[in-house]
């Protein structure tokens, strides 16, 4: 998309002074615009950019399952070894093995 749009909705605004329905014009343009030049730097404006934004996310919610797995782990692991060394100085080393 150009601003070809948009300029045209600006002069028309300028030439005969600029009502609200005009100025609400020229927002929707600007903003579609803004939104296509940057999906495009960003190399998000082809077809593919749909699925590769789904697979995107599914690799983050991936990701965020690994790490709060890892951490449960790392938790589990501490409270065991806490709970064997507590057993161990109040002399209850049978429990430990």
């Amino acid at each position: 998309m150009s601003g070809a749009v948009l300029a045209q909705l600006i002069a028309q605004g300028q030439a005969g002074g600029t009502d609200r329905l005009t100025l609400r014009a020229i927002a929707e343009e600007a903003g579609e615009l803004g939104a296509t030049r940057a999906l495009t730097r960003l190399g998000l404006a082809d077809e593919g950019a749909e699925r590769d934004m789904a697979e995107l996310r599914e690799l983050l919610a991936a990701w965020r399952d690994a790490k709060r797995s890892a951490w449960k782990a790392v938790v589990g692991w501490l409270c065991a070894a806490l709970l064997a060394l507590l057993a161990v100085k109040l002399g209850l080393s049978e429990l430990v093995k």
